[in-house]
């Protein structure tokens, strides 16, 4: 089992920025990657970013490039999103996801709110 924990999101300006985490536990080590989804209020989830576990390859939604910078801290088993130049359509729950062999697993979410 895989347990994801977000935390960094909050409330912004528009042209801020911020810095999200996401904590894994459990059985970490047969992750194939990692990653950021969104939704926003009456929308579907929607991808923004993905990092493999092994070699740092990433994947961005098209929505967010040049703009986030998916990372990871191995020893920490934490995955980050680095937010920049934020637009109030960046305004969702943003959660973590981790794809290993056996399921998908996803954290709780966090809020981030950028304003006008």
């Amino acid at each position: 089992q895989v347990q994801l924990v977000e935390s960094g999101g909050g409330l912004v300006q528009a042209g801020g920025s911020l810095r999200l985490s996401c904590a894994a536990s459990g059985r970490t080590f047969s992750t194939y990657a990692m990653g950021w989804f969104r939704q926003a209020p009456g929308k579907g989830r929607e991808f923004v970013a993905v990092i493999r576990w092994s070699g740092d390859s990433t994947y961005y939604a098209n929505a967010v490039k040049g703009r986030f910078t998916i990372a990871r801290d191995t020893a920490k088993n934490t995955v980050f999103l680095q937010m920049n130049s934020l637009k109030p359509d960046d305004t969702a729950v943003y959660y973590c996801h981790a794809d290993t062999p056996g399921k998908d697993y996803w954290g709780q979410g966090t809020q981030v709110t950028v304003s006008s």
